[in-house]
């Protein structure tokens, strides 16, 4: 089908529709998949019509919900991370189950940063790093719930553990599987 300006506006049309259509029964689309589908019709408008500054401003801006997107999973990961090296810590002890919960939070890290066709990843260390002291704050309030029961505040908790130590683990172990993957 040869895409025309008419028949291309039609295709916008009903995407809104649908669009529509799902949000009022409620359907349940993650948000930045919308927003993707309307960036990707609005970018493929724009090239019809030429314009390539129009369009490398929307390439931009994908970009950037890409990566806002893999930040926000990142955090989920590293939040689980965080709050079982405080368990840890602040009990002085481990498990089975929590050295599993960091390995595969660590394997899970790894794999949201990675960039396809071993391309290096998405969030240098630095990057990572500040991922890791934003999620710190969330790990130290589940933790709370759980270490001795619950026993602790927050506030009490983060006085008991060394949160720069604590953080540079995480970083030590996500740095390691980051050279194993590049050794493997």
């Amino acid at each position: 089908m040869i895409l025309t300006q008419s028949n291309h506006i039609q295709m916008l049309n009903n995407f809104r529709i649908n669009r529509s259509l799902i949000l009022s029964y409620n359907i349940s689309l993650p948000k930045i998949d919308l927003l993707i589908m309307e960036e990707l019709l609005t970018l493929k408008s724009l090239l019809l019509k030429g314009d390539i500054p129009g369009s490398l401003a929307i390439v931009e801006e994908l970009e950037e919900m890409s990566k806002k997107d893999i930040i926000k999973t990142i955090r989920s990961y590293a939040v689980i991370l965080l709050l079982h090296l405080i368990k840890q810590q602040a009990e002085n002890r481990t498990t089975r189950s929590w050295d599993i919960s960091i390995r595969n939070s660590v394997l899970e890290i790894q794999e949201e940063n990675k960039r396809p066709k071993g391309a290096g990843f998405y969030l240098p260390l630095e990057e990572l790093f500040m991922v890791l002291e934003t999620a710190y704050r969330q790990a130290i309030n589940k933790a709370s719930l759980e270490v001795e029961e619950g026993r602790y505040e927050p506030k009490e908790l983060s006085q008991l553990v060394n949160q720069e130590a604590i953080i540079n683990q995480a970083m030590t172990l996500i740095s390691l599987e980051a050279e194993d993957e590049v050794n493997s």
